[in-house]
């Protein structure tokens, strides 16, 4: 058995994320800490959000043949290592900041907690920081 998949997406998000790509170019994620908008997973042009040391890799999604790396922060990471995330998208306006805020829609995390048996095969995966070569 291997280990699950620290972050999803659902196909509507996928979707969204594609046309972001088609008008913006490689994209990625960072899921929000707090502050202004929220826990919310902001959505930028690959590149342009600089990944802290500390700051781990999620994974990487396929989004419509698209990849999209998913980040967060160490210390966000280590509250929610026990939870899946899945990224979502809802109708509203959602961050400034993130690419989806003009099309209408808001990007959102909803999460599944990880079972035992998970959470186990988890422990076993080494974590990506931001201080480790890309």
């Amino acid at each position: 058995m291997s280990a699950p998949d620290r972050v999803l997406i659902t196909d509507a998000a996928a979707e969204l994320v594609a046309r972001l790509v088609a008008r913006h170019g490689p994209v990625m994620f960072h899921q929000s800490g707090g502050c202004c908008d929220g826990s919310a997973p902001m959505c930028y042009p690959d590149g342009d959000f600089i990944i802290g040391d500390h700051d781990v890799l999620l994974g990487v999604l396929d989004a419509a043949g698209s990849e999209v790396p998913v980040w967060i922060s160490g210390p966000q990471f280590a509250a929610w290592k026990h939870t899946q995330l899945i990224i979502d998208v809802v109708p509203g306006r959602g961050a400034g900041f993130s690419l989806e805020a003009p099309e209408g829609m808001r990007f959102l995390t909803r999460g599944r907690a990880f079972t035992d048996d998970e959470n186990a095969l988890l422990e076993s995966v080494p974590v990506i920081t931001g201080s480790l070569p890309r």
